[in-house]
């Protein structure tokens, strides 16, 4: 793959409390600590990178090369800076934890942080989740830093603030609101990127396109076989289309007191999926994949899409598919569903389309129906990828 041929573009994210730049493009690992400095105006003595093992072992030493030239030129003017410490996170939803927090905190004391530290979050939507929130909280709060190495991770969750950990109760139940100072999405490490993670990952662009963006829906149906292939110049329309769409919505509401809230599209019901698996039978993406086929349902009954409308919908979903079969009971999701943090004073919030490029949050979405969507996901679960 011919990355160098992809252009690096700028996002620009501004929200009351931010306002930062989201770079994606080829090459950015071989120019971090320039680039980061440029967004921070000065990097600080102690600096800590956030990530797991298997991707420090990946990309490790290109992450560090040039902090190690920016430390020698440092010593050099007899400045005082040293190269990131790397503090480990493994990997998987059950280590998305309080505990988790607690241990990365006493590792940073320990290694001499204070209140000028920078925290890098360099992984996929785990480890940003959970270093954002190690950031939030150290000191009361740091600078941090995201470089996504997931698809899914630079398309959706390293944008837009959200940070936090889970509960035995419930997804994301735990976490805060930090904007990054700068978010780094290299499409060269899309390389290594296992095709389930990929294909899970474009899940959130589908949904994106579902929201917000016609455009990017047709795209993604027309350059299927490109996308999934990896051929740079689609993956970077995908991803910066699907940033942009993001840091739209961010902008005029960074709180999720009403508009964000259609980027939970699918993510009710998907939540309610992993805790009912206890987050060991599937990807993120591919739970909020079959949330979409849940809600669909939904939409579809209400009359909020038209039956070829769902039928193209639900296409789309299956073609950057094949998705794990479901083992699990519609009383166990409708269980689930019931810790969704959306919930408000007794009140289901639900997140539905309207038309294709389009959706609303709705209110009055009974137990029948939501039930009646997650039966028809379950079935579907079972006959969508025979053959």
């Amino acid at each position: 793959m011919l990355y160098d041929e992809v252009i690096v573009q700028t996002i620009r994210v501004e929200t009351p409390s931010a306002k930062y730049d989201v770079f994606a493009g080829s090459g950015l690992l071989a120019e971090l600590a320039p680039r980061i400095e440029r967004a921070v105006k000065r990097l600080p003595r102690r600096v800590f990178v956030v990530t797991s093992p298997e991707i420090w072992a990946l990309w490790g030493k290109k992450f560090l090369r040039s902090f190690h030239e920016m430390a020698g030129e440092a010593r050099g003017r007899q400045e005082n800076f040293e190269a990131p410490v790397a503090l480990f996170l493994p990997p998987g939803e059950q280590h998305k934890t309080v505990k988790s927090v607690e241990r990365l905190l006493r590792e940073m004391v320990k290694a001499g942080g204070d209140r000028g530290s920078l925290l890098i979050a360099f992984g996929g939507g785990i480890v940003g989740d959970v270093g954002g929130f190690v950031a939030a909280t150290f000191m009361r709060g740091i600078n941090y830093v995201q470089v996504p190495t997931t698809f899914l991770a630079q398309v959706d969750s390293s944008v837009g603030g959200k940070v936090g950990v889970n509960l035995p109760e419930g997804k994301n139940l735990v976490g805060n609101f930090l904007q990054p100072r700068a978010v780094f999405a290299d499409i060269g490490v899309l390389g290594t990127l296992p095709d389930r993670e990929l294909h899970a990952g474009l899940m959130e662009s589908v949904k994106a396109g579902f929201i917000r963006d016609r455009a990017l829906v047709r795209f993604m149906e027309e350059h299927s076989e490109e996308i999934l292939a990896r051929e740079p110049k689609a993956l970077e329309k995908v991803i910066a289309a699907s940033i942009r769409m993001k840091a739209e919505v961010v902008r005029k509401d960074e709180r999720e007191n009403g508009l964000r809230m259609i980027l939970n599209f699918g993510h009710t019901v998907g939540h309610a999926l992993e805790q009912a698996t206890k987050y060991k039978a599937m990807l993120h993406g591919e739970a909020v994949a079959w949330g979409m086929v849940a809600t669909l349902a939904v939409a579809r009954r209400r009359g909020t899409i038209t039956g070829g409308q769902m039928e193209r919908m639900e296409k789309l979903i299956y073609r950057y598919g094949p998705l794990p079969k479901l083992k699990v009971t519609a009383a166990r999701v409708m269980a689930a569903t019931g810790r969704d943090k959306k919930n408000v004073g007794g009140v289901r919030r639900f997140v539905l389309p309207v038309g294709i490029g389009d959706a609303g949050v709705v209110e009055d979405v009974s137990v029948a129906e939501l039930e009646a969507g997650v039966r028809y996901m379950l079935v579907r679960s079972r006959t969508a990828f025979k053959g």
